[in-house]
């Protein structure tokens, strides 16, 4: 009976594996595809990342996308950084909980909600003081920003969490500042965190289509919208090379980033091993 359990979990671990990853394959097989059908098999061509690279629309949306993620994931480090910073820091203050509910909404608010609610801001701001002057990359950044910082600030809260304090107490009593304890302690610390939070942020904002379809305006269509758009009208092969494109940039980031994860991890290690052997 024993002897069936690890090949019972090793089957159900195949199958969900198989089950995340194996459209993801398919997907990107069927971009070498010559024919137009996505589901017909019409032998290998590279022919639609040609049309790709010729599709002025898809790469404008695209690279609005990734300007827009990269703005949003690097402001959202920083306030999310800050929030968490003030809840695990300042554990008790006036209005700590209010702080804390506004903090974690967009974790748990609807889409819908924050794109409806964002477009009554942004009119209700452009009406009163002017700006923002209609709807486009300022807006869906903004946006992006709102929800992002929410979940960049519990990937920093729970690292901060497991924070030693006395090593900031420690430097602190050497006669360092806070805010060089800060750069100098804390944030290498934490960094693994915001690395994972700043390629989370970036995700969330190049995937996401209903809240851009509120705040956007006729100049500024994402990536996600022209995709969608498209899936309307019929699946283009386009849409499978492209999604090849952004598998392997993806994937290639996630390794770069897991490898100076790693490598500063072994010199952490190293570096706690050398300050044991000289005590």
């Amino acid at each position: 009976m024993s002897g069936r359990r690890p090949f019972l979990l090793f089957t159900l671990l195949a199958f969900g594996y198989a089950f995340l990853y194996l459209p993801i394959v398919t997907l990107i097989v069927y971009s070498f595809n010559e024919s137009r059908l996505v589901t017909v098999w019409g032998g290998f061509s590279t022919r639609w990342y040609v049309e790709l690279f010729r599709n002025e629309q898809m790469l404008s949306a695209l690279w609005l996308s990734l300007r827009i993620a990269a703005m949003n994931a690097s402001v959202a480090v920083v306030l999310g950084t800050l929030a968490a910073l003030t809840l695990v820091r300042f554990r008790r203050f006036r209005g700590r909980t209010l702080f804390a509910g506004m903090v974690a909404a967009p974790l748990v608010m609807p889409e819908v909600i924050l794109g409806l609610s964002g477009l009554l801001l942004f009119v209700t701001m452009e009406q009163l003081i002017g700006w923002p002057e209609g709807r486009g990359v300022t807006t869906i950044t903004i946006a992006h920003i709102t929800f992002s910082s929410a979940y960049v600030a519990v990937i920093a809260q729970s690292r901060l969490s497991q924070l030693d304090v006395s090593l900031e107490e420690a430097a602190m009593d050497l006669g360092a500042r806070p805010w060089k304890v800060f750069l100098l302690i804390t944030l290498p610390i934490i960094s693994p965190a915001l690395i994972a939070g700043w390629l989370l942020a970036f995700t969330l904002s190049m995937d996401d289509l209903v809240i851009a379809s509120f705040v956007s305006g006729p100049g500024a269509t994402t990536l996600p919208m022209v995709v969608y758009s498209s899936v309307r009208l019929g699946v283009s092969p386009q849409i499978n090379a492209l999604a090849t494109l952004i598998v392997l940039v993806v994937s290639t980031g996630i390794v770069v980033a897991g490898w100076l994860l790693h490598r500063q991890e072994r010199r952490r290690q190293e570096n706690a091993a050398r300050w044991l052997r000289a005590g």
